[in-house]
């Protein structure tokens, strides 16, 4: 009997253990799950983080490549605006020898220092041409403000240009000096008064 409760006791201390054993088992699972999911929660935010990293990064280099550009525009732009300072500040010089070589009579048009000084005219002209200076088309062509500067208003096509008083020029696609114009406003204003007056005293 003794010995059957020894056995009884081995199988209930053996049952104990198997269920400690068992418990034990569960508990690791139960944390190793745990342990997963805490892994997975972390792998999860790491790669959260290094997405927003990663575009962080793509954005500071598209950042700074538009400020590579930008300053590259702007030092370029620097150089024209200088050019333009100078080109502007050498147009009188351009205007003088002009009206200078319209108004040579015809007595001293074949000497050498007329020819001498029409050609420095023509030099100068080509120089400033090679640096992006353009003549401003004006007459005939309708009024346009952005590039041409209304002195007068004379009988001729309204809207037209009808005479030239002081070139303009562009430098580039910029208005460096818009052009002096005299503009056609239509019919005679005088003109048709007095045809209206005599209409009104018949």
């Amino acid at each position: 009997m003794e010995e059957q409760e020894t056995v009884a006791e081995g199988e209930l201390k053996g049952d104990k253990e198997a269920q400690e054993g068992h418990k034990e088992k569960e508990s690791h699972r139960a944390k190793g799950k745990e342990t997963l999911a805490s892994l997975k929660k972390a792998l999860a935010e790491e790669t959260a983080k290094s997405q927003d990293y990663l575009s962080n990064w793509q954005r500071t280099q598209a950042d700074f490549i538009n400020y590579k550009r930008r300053t590259e525009q702007e030092r370029s732009e620097v150089g024209r605006l200088a050019n333009a300072a100078l080109v502007l500040s050498l147009l009188p010089v351009l205007d003088d020898l002009e009206r200078a070589l319209d108004n040579v009579s015809e007595k001293l048009r074949g000497m050498t220092w007329v020819d001498g000084v029409e050609l420095i005219y023509r030099k100068l002209k080509a120089t400033l041409e090679g640096q992006g200076l353009s003549e401003i088309k004006a007459v005939g062509e309708t009024f346009d403000p952005n590039y041409h500067e209304a002195v007068l208003e004379i009988d001729g096509e309204e809207g037209k240009v009808i005479e030239e008083i002081q070139k303009g020029y562009k430098l580039y696609d910029r208005v460096l000096r818009p052009t002096m114009v005299k503009v056609g406003r239509g019919k005679d204003i005088a003109r048709e008064a007095s045809d209206t007056q005599a209409k009104e005293d018949e």
